[in-house]
Formats: structure tokens, sequence, C-alpha cells
């Protein structure tokens, strides 16, 4: 039986974690069993998603099967954009230069800030009476 090959990355973006596997092949998307076009509904999620393979100009050459679970879909598409770009450097280390350059494997750290108790939210407190 011949072994698979497949290279991986994880990915993460707010609550979103992305588990990415590259596969040699012909640039076909799986996303959670959907097809791409079908998970990532805007023009804005599918480029994100696609910017790093774009980048490579690898995006012909690998299918790309991910799993993402939490958060919206812009915060996953985010997370697969890292996931990839982590599956890429397991493929081909000499790309972490050009990868770098353009922020992919940067991990955003922007999360939604905890509501404090005794107040209204993040940072709003309740009205303030003199009298």
């Amino acid at each position: 039986m011949a072994d698979l090959v497949q290279y991986y990355g994880t990915g993460r973006r707010k609550s979103a974690i992305a588990r990415v596997f590259l596969r040699p092949g012909t640039g076909e998307w799986k996303v959670n069993g959907k097809g791409f076009d079908e998970y990532f509904v805007t023009e804005q999620q599918r480029v994100s998603a696609k910017r790093t393979l774009a980048v490579a100009d690898l995006a012909a050459s690998f299918d790309v099967v991910t799993t993402v679970t939490g958060g919206g879909v812009a915060a996953q598409a985010d997370a697969v954009k890292m996931g990839v770009a982590r599956a890429l450097l397991e493929f081909n280390p000499e790309l972490r230069k050009t990868l770098k350059t353009e922020g992919l494997l940067t991990r955003d750290a922007r999360v939604k800030e905890r509501k404090k108790y005794g107040q209204k939210g993040a940072r709003k407190r309740f009205q303030f009476s003199k009298r």
C-alpha cells in the first residue's frame, strides 16, 4: 500500500481553528467536506483563504483539505490562510522568507476583550449620576 503524501498545518484566528492538509494534486479545495465556493460565500473570504498559495505560486499543484471549527466564516478563512502557510513550510522550508515578508506566518492575536463586572461592556461604563 502506498503511503499518502500530505503536509499538515494548523491556523488560528480569533476563536477559529483550521486543520489544513496539503496533498499533491490539481488545486481542488474541500472545507468541512463541502466545496470551497460553497463554504466561503463572499469573494473576500475566498481571496483571503487562497492568498498563501497564490503568493507561493503553487495554487495548481496541491489539493487542500481543511477542517475548520469555531468563530465566524471570515475568521475561519484567515485561519485557513495561516494553516496553508504552515503546511507549505513543512513542504519547503525555503518558502519561509517569502511567506514571512507577506505576513502570512504571523498569528493575528486580536480577540474580543471580555466584559468586566460593574460595567456595561468591556470598556463602556454604566451612566454616572451626580445627584
